[in-house]
């Protein structure tokens, strides 16, 4: 994690930081077009490369069973890695489509046997009767939310989802309804959700502070991912509390790996898995400008995110606590990430 903080004149605080070149330049026709007089700006980046380290004795004495759907996907692969580290037990069963039934993964030293829709129901009630205490964490598609969702609830299994997209409204109703826990949250990144917290907080103690300010929005994700970041449009909205006027058809989408890599500044290696955010602010006169920015290579910090809502979910559920649907931000407030 890196921060930086640039203010005009002989202040600055910083550490190595990067989105292409963006900052200070022009980008192109459609790009970014910074102000010169004044420059504000803030990052955020994550690097794989930062594994876990310096864990707590507790975590890794919990031991704590967990069963992550969809173990043949690149978050699943993730999270079964950092959840090893962590010292948590994998159950060695997940589920996938029906093609990839019968199969087994090697991941985080243990070999996971993949089960069809059609076995889910039975194999995740004998699962949840030998391990008790066990959690669910889902990373599968959007198509799958629900019904997963559903399946959980009627088994009585508490999960942690980070898949986004279904029916949000039905999702937390079948939980409410079912009374069981979950930790619901599209963005699994702690950090990146202390920043949008923080974004939160400004926009309704400081309402209209940005008010006659453009606003210009780029993100960079794998070209996979067709459809606009959802952390994007959370921090759009604050700044349309702001006073900024903006619609999110103008977030500029980049999808292109070269130009990923040459003018967003992702590293190559990093292209098919990468969250780079930009979002500039310019004042009427252009005498004025602001940068928020956030980076993110890999999926470590989604992984390690999730690890602490499944370490927290366990505590609710072990409390009887009275309230049964969370998020990143309860986790956060709880204190006692890793």
């Amino acid at each position: 994690m890196a921060f930086v903080v640039k203010v005009p004149g002989n202040v600055s605080i910083s550490s190595q930081c990067k989105f292409g070149g963006f900052s200070g330049s022009r980008v192109g026709k459609s790009g970014f077009q910074n102000g010169r007089r004044s420059f504000v700006s803030a990052v955020m980046s994550s690097s794989p490369a930062q594994n876990v380290e310096n864990l707590s004795i507790k975590s890794k004495d919990i031991g704590l069973p967990i069963l992550v759907n969809s173990c043949m996907g690149k978050m699943g692969k993730a999270v079964i890695e950092a959840a090893s580290n962590a010292g948590l037990h994998i159950v060695p069963v997940s589920f996938g489509a029906q093609e990839e039934s019968g199969q087994s993964v090697q991941v985080g030293g243990k070999e996971i046997q993949v089960h069809s829709p059609s076995e889910r129901e039975d194999i995740l009630a004998s699962v949840y009767h030998e391990y008790p205490e066990l959690i669910v964490v889902d990373y599968t598609v959007p198509t799958a939310v629900n019904d997963n969702a559903e399946l959980y609830c009627k088994i009585g299994v508490p999960f942690v989802i980070g898949t986004t997209g279904g029916d949000r409204e039905r999702l937390h109703k079948t939980v409410e309804e079912s009374k069981n826990y979950a930790v619901i949250s599209p963005q699994m990144g702690k950090q990146v959700v202390a920043f949008l917290a923080a974004m939160e907080i400004m926009s309704e103690q400081f309402p209209g502070a940005f008010s006659g300010y453009s606003l210009q929005v780029m993100e960079s994700h794998q070209s996979n991912k067709k459809d606009a970041s959802g952390t994007a449009k959370a921090v759009i909205s604050c700044f349309q509390k702001l006073g900024v006027d903006f619609d999110m058809d103008q977030i500029q989408l980049i999808r292109d790996p070269e130009l990923q890599v040459d003018m967003v500044g992702v590293p190559k290696e990093h292209v098919a898995g990468h969250a780079f955010h930009m979002y500039h602010l310019t004042s009427p006169d252009q005498t004025v400008s602001f940068e928020f920015q956030h980076n993110v290579c890999g999926r470590s910090i989604y992984a390690e995110g999730t690890v602490d809502a499944v370490l927290f979910l366990a505590k609710k559920v072990q409390s009887k606590a009275s309230k049964q649907i969370y998020n990143m931000i309860d986790v956060l407030r709880e204190g006692n990430m890793r």
